[in-house]
């Protein structure tokens, strides 16, 4: 595959404007297969109609992420299997790389080995994907759908979550597991902060680490995102005062719930806090 999008209308087209043929590399084809189901062979060629070449292309050479050379698994392709890996979750490498590739030609796909896949996630990095994702998370929703707006302001919702990741002498360093007083127990935990906006889920920030770091600390990341167009909801726990300070000099608005067996509730001026009784 050369460095220049190809003409994603037909095998043949793409093998006469590259030079290179496809036994020898990868490709994904914007040819969209309906299929039953999120886990159906066949839907996740639009991956591409979501996450565009030239905009994979940009964002790689933005990153120096691009391959020198032809490979057999390019830069652009290990993009959208690495996009592939986060929907399915539960497949196998190969599995995936099936799904990603099940409407091209069997006689002209690549089918790498299982190492071949991690060898290459691993030279394409986090960078890509991580400036991927910072161009294309934002607000979607139009104010006709049910839930994104209120009163003419966006309503947006911040909340976290823990995630298991693999029990690895080289994760434990930086994800270490829970211990008590003797001992350690149970998987690594990942934490995870994203804002979303209410309506359609669409994410707007997201921060992770450690979950020995608590959720106001990874929160006090993502408010670069708020203004003074949208409404932020949260949960009990983001009821602090530093941070409730900082969400309010963004200019966004602000709900946040807080148990009423707090001894003393955090507030600031022209930001009222009422106390709500636990659902």
């Amino acid at each position: 595959m050369t460095n220049g999008t190809p003409d994603r209308s037909s095998c043949d087209q793409v093998r006469k404007s590259s030079g290179v043929s496809l036994q020898e590399q990868s490709v994904i084809t914007s040819s969209v297969g309906r299929a039953s189901g999120v886990h159906a062979p066949g839907h996740l060629g639009e991956l591409s109609q979501v996450v565009d070449f030239d905009l994979v292309d940009a964002v790689l050479a933005e990153t120096g992420a691009r391959e020198k050379r032809v490979r057999l698994l390019p830069a652009r392709v290990v993009v959208y299997f690495v996009l592939a890996l986060a929907l399915f979750e539960d497949c196998s490498y190969r599995a995936v790389w099936g799904k990603l590739t099940v409407h091209l030609p069997a006689a002209v796909i690549t089918r790498p080995a299982v190492s071949s896949l991690s060898r290459a996630r691993r030279r394409l990095g986090a960078r890509p994907l991580k400036v991927l994702f910072e161009i294309l998370a934002g607000p979607v929703g139009e104010k006709s759908r049910p839930g994104v707006y209120y009163r003419g302001l966006r309503t947006v919702a911040i909340d976290g979550t823990s995630l298991h990741v693999p029990e690895d002498e080289r994760i434990l360093w930086r994800y270490p597991k829970r211990a008590g007083e003797k001992m350690e127990f149970g998987y690594p935990l990942l934490r995870l902060l994203v804002i979303v906006e209410c309506g359609t889920r669409a994410p707007l920030a997201a921060a992770f680490g450690p979950e020995s770091d608590g959720e106001t600390t990874y929160a006090a990341r993502l408010l670069h995102v708020l203004d003074d167009t949208a409404l932020l909801l949260a949960d009990a726990g983001f009821d602090v005062r530093d941070l409730l300070e900082r969400v309010r000099d963004t200019g966004v608005q602000f709900l946040v719930r807080s148990g009423v067996l707090r001894a003393a509730l955090p507030s600031c001026a022209g930001c009222p806090m009422v106390p709500t009784s636990p659902s």
